[in-house]
């Protein structure tokens, strides 16, 4: 959370200032980086008020296995609901656009992006993340700074798993007016930020900066948010920053600083907005390697980048790094699923993230049977085959949110949105990218996509219900 931009009228410096000399060295204790998964030792709490609500709130860590990911859990809630931490669940609070908010299956976690910044910049892929706050839907704000020491101190533990980052191919670029938002491709992570604002103490700033676990500690976790004095009554009418004090945020009245300490950073305003930008791109779900650069940038955007540079990763062809894992292989399949030969239209599950996510394999030979009559001199994939191919990758989905599978079937209600792009011939490598939508009850709503070679050749929207076998 941080104050709204206020652009000025003329435009940004070509020659931007550089960064100020960092701060405190941060002893090198902290876990080199690795090309493999890891989560924290042991569970650690931290008890505070959230910075909206002035609610107090715990909010516990607690390691996870390999391929878990982050999730929160509303432990406050009945049944404690879980909100998996990626684009799909994101937005920002459209009622002030100074926090971002998870939501999924009626719950929902506010100004999530300190928090999630420290979870980032301490390179930890795998968390549970159980809040309690008397229904409050905020984590306390402890700072990005406390919740990151809190989290080393915990410890880290390697996990067997490797570790996936979204490399890009090309650049990603988002622009909103005077917002904008370009990723290029690079072997780590470095995020620049401009801000430029009215008043006179904050003014121009530019900060870039390679981040690890150590550079983050020391250089990017202690910038706090700040809020400029005259926006903060309008926000405290409309019910905003209840927890908000001068021990933990920065409040500028003209050109003076009201904190006793003063800043922490002679440029602590934008390196807070690095901060920002981090914890909104931990939204991804996996590490970025990438050069980001953003002007003017807040909540509202970021979350719209993130889910641009998740598109961008598909459409690209970025689900072809999937190609040498096997989640479930044909054995594992045919356990699940009733389908044999000749109706039995996948080969391998790449990846599958219960109640969201399943990515499926199809090798297309020449040997298949309906190329026989489909057609004899130009052997072309029925369509209705590749969406019954789609269709099964979606069913391991849906099969596995409940116990027994092999005790059940699925039944395909309704197909909406076909389209076909591009023929699917011999030789061909489908790949299946499906989502879980909504599910109630035994009634299940998914999106899928085929792939070859990175390029769309169809998709559609299917409904479908779980019956006994």
């Amino acid at each position: 959370m941080s104050s709204g931009e206020r652009p000025k009228t003329e435009p940004l410096r070509n020659e931007l200032p550089r960064p100020e000399a960092p701060g405190t060295p941060v002893p090198r204790t902290l876990t080199p980086r690795t090309p493999m998964q890891r989560t924290i030792s042991h569970p650690v709490s931290f008890c505070g008020i959230g910075l909206h609500t002035g609610i107090e709130a715990t909010v516990t860590f607690v390691p996870a296995p390999a391929g878990h990911g982050l999730r929160f859990i509303r432990a406050d809630l009945p049944g404690s609901p879980e909100i998996s931490v990626c684009p799909e669940h994101a937005r920002a609070d459209t009622r002030d656009l100074r926090r971002s908010v998870l939501a999924a299956g009626g719950a929902e976690v506010h100004t999530v992006e300190h928090l999630l910044a420290a979870v980032g910049g301490m390179e930890i892929d795998n968390l549970r993340i159980e809040l309690s706050a008397m229904e409050a839907p905020e984590p306390p704000d402890g700072s990005c700074r406390a919740f990151a020491e809190l989290l080393r101190e915990a410890g880290f533990e390697e996990q067997s798993a490797c570790r996936e980052p979204l490399f890009l191919r090309e650049p990603v670029s988002l622009c909103e007016g005077d917002v904008q938002l370009l990723a290029v491709p690079h072997d780590g992570l470095r995020l620049s930020f401009t801000i430029q604002y009215d008043n006179t103490l904050i003014g121009t700033q530019y900060i870039s900066i390679d981040l690890d676990p150590e550079t983050f500690l020391r250089d990017i976790a202690p910038a706090r948010t700040f809020a400029l004095w005259e926006d903060i009554e309008p926000l405290r009418q409309a019910g905003h920053i209840k927890g908000g004090t001068l021990h933990n945020a920065v409040v500028v009245k003209g050109d003076r600083i009201l904190n006793q300490e003063g800043l922490r950073f002679p440029d602590e305003f934008v390196r807070h907005k690095i901060l920002d930008l981090l914890g909104d791109l931990t939204i991804l779900g996996r590490p970025l390697r990438a050069h980001v650069i953003a002007v003017r940038s807040g909540h509202p955007a970021n979350v719209a980048f993130v889910r641009r540079l998740e598109t961008s990763d598909r459409g690209s062809g970025g689900l072809e790094r999937l190609l040498d894992r096997c989640h479930f292989d044909i054995d594992a399949i045919m356990q699940i699923m009733p389908h044999r030969y000749p109706m039995l239209l996948l080969d391998r599950i790449l990846l599958l993230e219960e109640r969201r996510r399943v990515v499926g394999l199809k090798n297309v030979t020449i040997n298949e049977p309906f190329f026989v009559g489909h057609f004899p001199s130009h052997p072309i994939m029925p369509a209705v085959l590749i969406l019954e191919a789609m269709a099964q990758a979606g069913g391991i989905l849906l099969l596995k949110t409940v116990g027994n599978p092999e005790t059940k079937l699925v039944y395909f209600m309704s197909i909406d949105k076909a389209k076909f792009r591009k023929p699917v011939l011999p030789g061909d490598q489908l790949i299946f990218d499906l989502e879980l939508v909504r599910l109630k009850s035994r009634i299940c709503q998914m999106n899928g996509k085929a792939y070859v070679r990175g390029a769309l050749v169809a998709e559609a929207v299917f409904l479908s219900t779980i019956v006994d076998r």
